[in-house]
């Protein structure tokens, strides 16, 4: 048995294998299997039981550690959210930025003319100003995989990576 106690000013709801956490930069949705892990909020604890069957203890203890780091992360995003900061670097070919709606066009990249298009995942916010881009989002698995599809989406296809290193770079995460 895990417990996880709750901060002031954020609520959870659990609903079938849903688990709703809202705070006050937002709210973030979080799906864990009910077949190995049992949760349920008893005043401002979140507490979550591993399954008592035999075949299933194994797999029901590291489910439960998987999905209080989980809980761990929404808690403080929802709280202090997740910023990362990123630069755009250039040798060759100034790089621009443009983003539309969840798409963001990254024009200019190697002198190709036709810009690359990148998907924004989940509820993730994208400023862009001049060669510093910061990506802000309450759930950290949403702002990384946001970065993770710029960074291939800057890749030098067919290039030398070690001379052909424009693109965006993390430089400061918070």
């Amino acid at each position: 048995m895990f417990e996880l106690q709750i901060p002031n000013g954020i609520e959870v709801h659990v609903e079938g294998n849903m688990v709703t956490v809202k705070g006050k930069n937002g709210s973030t949705t979080k799906k864990f299997s009910d077949k190995f892990v049992k949760i349920k909020v008893e005043g401002d604890k979140v507490i979550l039981n591993p399954t008592k069957e035999k075949r299933l203890m194994r797999k029901s203890l590291l489910a439960e550690k998987a999905f209080s780091t989980e809980l761990k992360s929404a808690l403080d995003g929802v709280e202090n959210g997740y910023e990362k900061k990123l630069q755009i670097v250039s040798a060759h070919f100034p790089i621009s930025l443009e983003v539309k709606g969840k798409i963001i066009f990254i024009k200019n990249i190697f002198g190709e003319r036709i810009p690359r298009q990148v998907s924004i995942h989940g509820e993730t916010k994208i400023e862009v100003k001049g060669q510093e881009v910061k990506v802000k989002g309450v759930d950290i698995y949403d702002v990384t995989q946001t970065i993770a599809n710029i960074r291939k989406g800057c890749y030098a296809c067919g290039k030398d990576t070690r001379v052909f290193q424009d693109g965006l770079y993390i430089v400061r995460e918070e």
